[in-house]
This record gives structure tokens, C-alpha cells and sequence, in this order.
């Protein structure tokens, strides 16, 4: 040791690796006592409880909720609902207004459009409005009983409204996390809740088999009588969903839309357009495809709906790093694929994508 000139081994290392110095005086900039939460790089190295927050309020900025309608005001519509129902059970509507799956119809007004095992061409951005007459026309208890009402409280414009959605679920049912076509519809968007309590939540990822939802962005409760508006941000740069585990009892919610005037529509000679023959009456129309599942009034309570939020947590705490990857901008790549004019390929497509869900557009 003495005849290499050290005395302590410690400054033989030293001499041996100078840069090791520069590395930590290059760092000792950041080591005032505070920690560095950005970085310059692409990838996202900041907390992800803090990212989670700073997208919770950028949701926050673009939901508007008011409560509207009494308990007997809801009384009175949830009765016309059930007429809407019945109606559809007798196969008194166009083929197209009723959209059945299991735990959630679907019935459409004004305007009807293509989504999900719909389309010719899977995607987003490719959803179609049907032909004129495709669907029966909004009801005229929707226009008295709710339309004039949001527009007498200035919670939309007159004339707005030009389609008219009422989605009914059974306990247990959900929709998957999606984005309302910005192709299709204006914005806000407007939804009224009927019979029961429940949540929207949004930046939730689903998969199946059994089924499983990560944790929500954000958790919105949804209210009874309770009018949601949703623009900006929570509209078009982040998707909603409703979650199996939120339909404790039997929901309804009306959501009234305005399509925009160069919306894309089905060819009539579309093969998924089926058109069908103007001396055909009413009467004749087919029935909508029904489904053979039962609702399960327990489904909303099984251990492996209600395990699913911990069972995402213990992933990502064991992949944190992926969790975050896996998580930026796939709601949202569906934007930018659309504006680019590029065929849609999902980013999470891979070996294990039969496990992974595409965002349905409705």
C-alpha cells in the first residue's frame, strides 16, 4: 500500500474512479433539501399519487352537477321509463332504438350510431350515424318533463338536444370506459339519473375473465333527481364508465346529446345498415335481439367484483413502473390515432392482449 503512495484504501478508490465525484456534485444541485419530483425525460418519473390528483382536478374543472328534479318529479319520469321498457319488450321500435347486453339495454332517440361489435371497422373514430329514421323519434315526455326543465334551469341552451339516450341497468351491469365519439357529438354532455344512487368514474381500465377494474382517477357519486354535464377535460381527454360493483339496485340515466352537423352517417346500401322497406309498418318491425342472461340481483356483491380494486393495487405496487407506462394516454391515444387519419392499433396490443379490453365508443 505504502508504495503506491496510499495510506487508506479508501483514497485508492477515490483516485480510481474521479467521475463518481462529478456524479455527485452534479446531483448535489437537487439536495437542498428538497427532492426532485420532475425530470426532463419522456418518461414520467414524478409521484403517481400526485399525477393522480393534478388529473383528478383537471376532471374536476370540466363536470358540473345540479340537482334539478324532486323525488316526485322522478316518480313521474321513472314511470315513463317503464313504459319505454314495456314498449320495447312488445317490439313496438325501430329495429335500431333498442340495444340490448346483458344487465343494460340501451334505447336510442332522435339519433342512433354504430359502436363496438357494430362496426365494420373496429376503432375508434370510426362510429357511424344510421340513416334518418333509422330510430324513433325522442319521446314527447322526455321534451316536457326534462328537456324544457334543463333548459328553463340554463343547464343547456333551447334547441340543443337532438338525441336522447336512456340506458337501463340491472344490479350488477356496467358500460366499459369509453369517450363520447367527438366525431359524433358536441359538447357538453348532459345525463339525468333515475331510480337509485350511483357513481361515474373516470381513467378506469377493465378486463375480464373474471372481471376486474383498476382503481378510478376519479370517483363521482351520482345522485338520484342528479343532472352531470360534462365538457372539456373530463369530456374529451379522459374516459368515464359506469363499474359493476356501483349498481347496487336498478339505475336509469337519460343522456341528452347534440350531433354535430358533418357527423359521418351509414351508406343505405350499408350491409350494416339495415334498412329497412318504407312500405313496412310499424308493427311489423322486427324485434330487438334479446338477450338469454338473466340479471342477478347479487352480482354487484361477489368477492371477485369487490376484490378487483386490491387486486389491481398489488400490481401496480409490484410493476410501478409498467402500471405507469401501460397507463399513459391509453384512454386517450384514441384521439390522436383519429386526428392523424391512422388506422387505430392499440398500445397495450401484445401477447396478453386477450386479456386486455379496446375502449367502446357510445
Amino acid at each position: 500500500m505504502a508504495a503506491s503512495g496510499f495510506t487508506d484504501l479508501r483514497e485508492k478508490l477515490k483516485s480510481m474512479t474521479p467521475h463518481r465525484d462529478n456524479y455527485k456534485n452534479k446531483n448535489s444541485d437537487h439536495s437542498n433539501g428538497s427532492k426532485r419530483k420532475y425530470h426532463d425525460s419522456e418518461e414520467d418519473f414524478s409521484d403517481p399519487e400526485e399525477q393522480r390528483e393534478v388529473e383528478a382536478r383537471k376532471v374536476k374543472s370540466g363536470i358540473t352537477q345540479v340537482s334539478i328534479f324532486s323525488t316526485e318529479e322522478c316518480s313521474v319520469i321513472e314511470a315513463k321509463i317503464d313504459e319505454i321498457v314495456s314498449n320495447g319488450e312488445k317490439g313496438l321500435y325501430r329495429e335500431h332504438t333498442v340495444d340490448r347486453a346483458p344487465l343494460r339495454n340501451k334505447y336510442f332517440f332522435g339519433e342512433g350510431y354504430t359502436y363496438g361489435s357494430q362496426l365494420e371497422k373496429r376503432g375508434p373514430g370510426q362510429e357511424r350515424l344510421y340513416s334518418k329514421g333509422e330510430v324513433d323519434d325522442i319521446p314527447n315526455w322526455v321534451h316536457e318533463l326534462v328537456i324544457k326543465k334543463l333548459v328553463a334551469s340554463r343547464v343547456i341552451p333551447e334547441d340543443f338536444v337532438n338525441s336522447a339516450v336512456i340506458n337501463d341497468y340491472q344490479p350488477g351491469g356496467c358500460i366499459v370506459s369509453h369517450v363520447d365519439p367527438i366525431h359524433i357529438f358536441e359538447r357538453p354532455i348532459v345525463s339525468v339519473s333515475f331510480f337509485s344512487d350511483s357513481a361515474l368514474c373516470f381513467g378506469c381500465k377493465f378486463q375480464f375473465k373474471p372481471i376486474r377494474v383498476s382503481e378510478p382517477v376519479l370517483f363521482l357519486p351520482v345522485r338520484r333527481g342528479s343532472v352531470t354535464v360534462l365538457s372539456g377535460y373530463a369530456a374529451d381527454e379522459i374516459t368515464h364508465c359506469i363499474r359493476p360493483q356501483d349498481i347496487k339496485e336498478r339505475r336509469a340515466v337519460i343522456i341528452l346529446r347534440k350531433t354535430r352537423p358533418d357527423a359521418p352517417r351509414l351508406e343505405t346500401n350499408s350491409p350494416s345498415n339495415a334498412v329497412l322497406p318504407a312500405s313496412i309498418p310499424d308493427r311489423h318491425l322486427l324485434k330487438a335481439k334479446r338477450s338469454h342472461r338473466k340479471a342477478d340481483p347479487d352480482a354487484a356483491h361477489r368477492p371477485r367484483i369487490l376484490e378487483m380494486d386490491k387486486e389491481e393495487n398489488r400490481r401496480s405496487a409490484v410493476f410501478p413502473r409498467h402500471r405507469r407506462r401501460s397507463g399513459s394516454s391509453a384512454e386517450n391515444f384514441w384521439r390522436r390515432s383519429h386526428e392523424s387519419a391512422r388506422s387505430y392499433d392499440h398500445p397495450d396490443d401484445s401477447a396478453n392482449s386477450a386479456r386486455k379490453v379496446k375502449m367502446r365508443r357510445h
